[in-house]
């Protein structure tokens, strides 16, 4: 089990919204294509897994992403996740809309992003988060950095903070080891 800052886990109590990139995040970033121009995107079943845990304990879900893909729509409702914006130029405007949507503040927010493109959303949400092979521009303006990398875990790890700084990861632990997971 990680242990965190106790200042770490203040900072994340409050969320009540968890908010990603795409690329880079719950993918490892790189663009696969068929011979026929189909899209291939690969998504870590680990990362998959926090994100449904996450969600029985009320945390609500969404996507901010620059580009389009079907494949990530197919994902995005196995997984449960209601709030897809793509093709966004300007993630900030997505943000906003989503907290109005929802009548969140910021610092109710937790974003988990890699580029220079997050770095709007990054600055404003509650609780900051990067994958270990974000930018270092990214990395070094975030609250916390995963030892793992985008769609390797990155995603995975920062559920696990929420968990714990909420106090539900125990009882995860437990819903688990009696097959209620």
């Amino acid at each position: 089990m990680s242990t965190y800052a106790p200042e770490l886990l203040l900072k994340a109590k409050p969320v009540r919204l968890l908010i990603m990139d795409v690329d880079g995040v719950l993918t490892d970033g790189r663009l696969y294509f068929s011979s026929e121009g189909d899209e291939i995107k690969t998504f870590s079943s680990v990362d998959g897994l926090g994100l449904v845990a996450i969600q029985r304990y009320g945390i609500k879900l969404a996507l901010i992403t620059g580009r389009r893909s079907l494949l990530l729509e197919a994902r995005a409702m196995q997984l449960g996740i209601k709030h897809i914006y793509q093709g966004q130029d300007n993630k900030i405007l997505a943000y906003q809309e989503l907290l109005s949507k929802l009548r969140l503040e910021n610092q109710q927010v937790a974003y988990i992003g890699n580029d220079w493109n997050d770095l709007g959303v990054l600055t404003k949400a509650g609780f900051s988060a990067a994958p270990a092979d974000a930018e270092a521009e990214v990395k070094a303006r975030v609250d916390w950095n995963s030892e793992h990398s985008g769609g390797n875990g990155a995603v995975r790890d920062l559920c696990h903070l929420i968990m714990q700084a909420q106090g539900n990861y125990q009882h995860w632990l437990a819903e688990c080891i009696a097959g209620n997971a």
